[in-house]
């Protein structure tokens, strides 16, 4: 009897987290998964209203201003630039099928969500994935920990204060725990936080043709290792990190809440019934 064939095993270590989380940036803002896969299961071009219309907790205003952000990140695409013209996914958003689809099963794997709707699973993990560092601080625990406070913070080049802001977050999110209670105690990754793998080597799949086209139109010298963001302070050791975030290019805790009844009326492929879950 052949052996069962086992899931491949995608390395944190080896992502590139700058690139991932750039794309993040791109698929994460609240509702931009819910909208893409509600245009994916429909298949046809479809107006501000009718996308509103299987987001009835949402406002149809702000289902507008999330579709022309999409629009503006290339995501959909609409026939012509008239006053209620339609919506549909482009190639690019089309291809975010298998990143949802990562993320819906590592949710389903490690996370105590109950049934919920799949495209509220995979807006939930999208909101604990996407602020900016996050996954920097993954990468640096999943290479070394367990790990103190001040060396996380050393390893990612963040100043201590936002350092401490996203291992709070992380921590909150079930992604990262301390291994005691004391103060100084280390950190340590999470079973879901380990489990990252295959969902970052998805979305860095995806950001690839971004990426390519990026390099293509304006290419830029590496021979000075620069911040990937000014606003956010560095340590002494910032710009070997922001370095070593650009390697591998060659190889908010609030309650998710439907409106009252009734409840969304997304199509059922896309969406099952479900209790409220978590937002961002």
């Amino acid at each position: 009897m052949p052996a069962p064939v086992q899931p491949p095993v995608f390395s944190i270590s080896s992502i590139d987290a700058q690139r991932v989380e750039d794309a993040l940036s791109l698929i994460g803002p609240k509702w931009t998964a819910w909208s893409a896969m509600t245009l994916a299961q429909e298949n046809r071009p479809m107006r501000v209203r009718d996308v509103a219309a299987r987001l009835p907790f949402i406002s149809e205003q702000f289902v507008s201003k999330r579709l022309a952000t999409m629009h503006a990140d290339g995501l959909v695409i609409r026939p012509d630039d008239r006053r209620g013209a339609p919506y549909q996914l482009s190639a690019l958003g089309a291809s975010l099928a298998p990143v949802h689809r990562t993320m819906s099963d590592w949710s389903h794997a490690h996370l105590s969500l109950g049934r919920i709707a799949k495209a509220e699973r995979v807006e939930d993990a999208l909101r604990r994935l996407h602020l900016r560092h996050s996954t920097a601080v993954i990468q640096v625990l999943d290479a070394g920990s367990p790990m103190r406070f001040v060396h996380i913070a050393e390893e990612t080049g963040l100043v201590n204060g936002y350092a401490r802001q996203r291992l709070l977050r992380l921590q909150a999110d079930g992604l990262v725990t301390r291994t005691g209670p004391r103060h100084g105690d280390p950190y340590v990754l999470t079973d879901a936080g380990q489990a990252l793998g295959a969902v970052y080597a998805s979305v860095e799949h995806w950001s690839s043709p971004i990426a390519e086209r990026s390099t293509s139109s304006s290419p830029r010298p590496v021979a000075v290792a620069t911040r990937a963001h000014p606003n956010v302070p560095l340590s002494a050791d910032g710009a070997r990190t922001a370095a070593a975030l650009r390697r591998s290019a060659a190889a908010p805790s609030a309650l998710f809440s439907h409106a009252p009844q009734p409840q969304p009326q997304v199509p059922a492929a896309v969406t099952i019934q479900s209790a409220p879950g978590r937002g961002r």
